[in-house]
């Protein structure tokens, strides 16, 4: 009993330890895209844009989230309006129907044609970088000259190619990387959030 507590608790202790890791190299390698990203979604807003998510999985979740802390309040102490966010990944309605109907890998892509202009800038969260429907809708925010910012993983993927703004985490744990996503992705939205404040200041 007590060796499996202390295997559990080393396995505990060895996941943190990642996590502080991937932390450090966010300092390292990501403060200036995520500066740039930041500024990139500021001009959006301030001209009449809206910040569209999408994402795959946990990163589907993660652009539900995000785009909800925009639409309604990021911190309990700020009440602003709401700002213009939404996510791709709409409903099980439209995701079967286009599954269906078409084929899955172009459901984002479908989704951002109907729904994207070209003061929006497209957000897309992939650890991988490689899923064949972050690859199309990223293909099709640049026909429609939509600014792209990619949220990735391990070396980027072929979306690093794609994308024409990328914050890349320098891990091969999806779960490492989902939890700096999620870290970069509340402090864009806090200095997003920021910039509409002192806007209407």
């Amino acid at each position: 009993m007590i060796s499996e507590f202390k295997k559990t608790s080393k396995k505990i202790e060895q996941d943190i330890k990642e996590n502080i890791q991937v932390k450090k190299r966010i300092l390292k390698d990501n403060i200036g895209q995520i500066v740039k990203a930041s500024e990139i979604c500021i001009d959006s807003i301030h001209n009449g844009g809206k910040l569209i998510f999408c994402g795959n999985g946990g990163s589907a979740s993660d652009a539900h989230h995000l785009a909800t802390e925009l639409l309604i309040r990021l911190r309990p102490n700020v009440n602003r309006k709401p700002i213009a966010a939404m996510s791709l990944n709409l409903d099980t309605t439209s995701l079967t129907a286009c599954g269906n109907d078409y084929n899955y890998d172009v459901y984002l892509a479908r989704m951002l044609e109907a729904l994207g202009k070209k003061e929006d800038v497209l957000i897309s969260i992939s650890t991988s970088g490689n899923s064949k429907n972050i690859l199309k809708v990223i293909k099709k925010a640049n026909q429609l000259k939509i600014k792209t910012v990619s949220f990735l993983g391990k070396n980027g993927g072929t979306a690093k190619k794609l994308s024409k703004n990328n914050i890349i985490i320098k891990s091969n744990s999806t779960a490492r990387i989902q939890e700096a996503h999620i870290c970069i992705g509340h402090i864009l939205m806090e200095l997003i959030e920021n910039s509409i404040i002192y806007k209407n200041k």
